[in-house]
C-alpha cells in the first residue's frame, strides 16, 4: 500500500500543530469543569454532534463532500480511525473526571510518544542525530516537569485516582492508533472529509448512551453553556488543525510539537485561580517542574526543526 507523503509546506504544518497545542491545552480545564454538571457520554456525544453539523454544513456549501468511491476505498481505515478517536474521547473524559487536568496531560503524553515512534516505523520517517538529542532532552524535561504529579500517581492510595489514570493510559493508546490511521487516510480523502466521517460515525456510536435532555438543563446557565459550546467548537477546530497539519508535515515532527500541550494546561490551571477564586483546579508546579518545562520546549523545537529530513 502506498504511504502518505507530506506536502513539504512545513511552516504551515508547524502553525497548525501549534494551534492544536493551544486548543488542546485549555480543553482539559474546560472539560474538567463541565464534567461537574454533565456525564461523560452526553458531553462526548454533544461535542461530536456539533462538530458534525458545522463541518457538514461547510463541506456541503463548498461542495467538498466525499463521494462514494472515495469512501469505499477508505472504509477499513475509516473504521479504525473512528473507533480509535471515539474510544480516546470517552476514555480521556472519564479518566479526567477521576483525576486532574495536569495528571491527565502527564499520561496522555504517551499518545504523542507512541504516535511519533509509530510514524517512524509505519511511514518510514527518520530522525537526524540532532533530533534524537532533542528527543532525549524532551523526555528528560517531561520527567522533571511532571515530577510532583508522578509522585502523586505512584503513591496514590485512592482507587478512583488509579482507575482514572489507567483509563488515560488506554486513551493514549487508542489516540495513537487513530492518528496513524488518520495520516494514511490522507491518501484517499481530504482532512476535512475524514473528520466529517469520524464525527458522524461517532455520533451514532454514542447516541444510545447519551441523554440530550441534560443539555437543556445546562443551557439555562450561561456560564456552563458557554463552556459546553467552547468544548464542542474546540473539537472541530483542534482536530481540523491537527488533521491538516499531517497533510503538510511529517507525523513524527507534529507529535513532537504536541508535547507542548501540557505547558498550556499548566498555564491555564495557574491563571484560572486569578479569575475564579474558588477554583478547584489549583495544581502548583515546583521549581524543578518549571526547569523541566524549559527542557520540554527546547527538546520539542529541536525535534521539530532540527535539520532537514528525508524519508527512506
Amino acid at each position: 500500500m502506498p504511504l502518505h507523503r507530506s506536502s513539504g509546506r512545513w511552516q504551515l504544518g508547524l502553525v497548525l500543530a501549534l494551534l492544536t497545542v493551544v486548543l488542546w491545552g485549555v480543553l482539559a480545564v474546560a472539560l474538567k469543569i463541565i464534567l461537574g454538571v454533565l456525564d461523560a457520554y452526553t458531553l462526548t456525544w454533544f461535542r461530536f454532534l456539533v462538530s458534525f453539523i458545522l463541518l457538514g454544513a461547510y463541506l456541503t456549501a463548498t461542495r467538498q463532500l466525499p463521494n462514494l468511491k472515495q469512501l469505499k476505498a477508505a472504509l477499513g481505515l475509516l473504521a479504525i480511525a473512528t473507533l480509535g478517536l471515539a474510544s480516546n474521547y470517552i476514555l480521556f473524559v472519564s479518566g479526567l473526571n477521576l483525576t486532574t487536568p495536569n495528571n491527565s496531560q502527564v499520561l496522555i503524553q504517551l499518545a504523542g510518544l507512541m504516535f511519533g515512534v509509530g510514524s517512524l516505523v509505519v511511514f518510514r520517517e527518520r530522525y537526524t542525530k540532532l533530533q534524537w538529542v532533542g528527543v532525549g532532552v524532551m523526555v528528560t524535561g517531561l520527567s522533571m516537569f511532571f515530577n510532583e504529579q508522578l509522585k502523586i500517581l505512584l503513591t496514590a492510595a485512592s482507587a478512583t485516582y488509579l482507575m482514572g489514570s489507567a483509563l488515560l493510559v488506554v486513551a493514549a493508546i487508542t489516540w495513537a492508533i487513530y492518528a496513524i490511521a488518520q495520516k494514511q487516510l490522507l491518501q484517499h480523502l481530504s482532512s476535512a472529509a475524514i473528520m466529517l466521517c469520524i464525527y458522524g460515525s461517532s455520533v451514532l456510536l454514542f447516541s444510545p448512551m447519551a441523554t440530550p435532555a441534560k443539555i437543556l438543563a445546562v443551557a439555562v446557565n450561561p456560564w456552563q453553556m458557554g463552556l459546553l459550546a467552547f468544548c464542542a467548537l474546540n473539537t472541530l477546530l483542534a482536530y481540523g488543525a491537527f488533521a491538516e497539519s499531517l497533510e503538510h508535515w511529517e507525523a513524527s515532527r507534529v507529535s513532537a510539537v504536541l508535547s507542548l500541550t501540557p505547558l498550556v494546561t499548566l498555564c491555564s490551571t495557574s491563571i484560572l485561580p486569578l479569575l475564579w477564586h474558588n477554583s478547584p483546579l489549583v495544581d502548583p508546579l515546583t521549581p524543578l517542574g518549571w526547569l523541566g518545562a524549559v527542557f520540554v520546549v527546547t527538546g520539542s523545537l529541536t525535534v521539530s526543526l532540527g535539520g532537514r529530513h528525508k524519508s527512506r
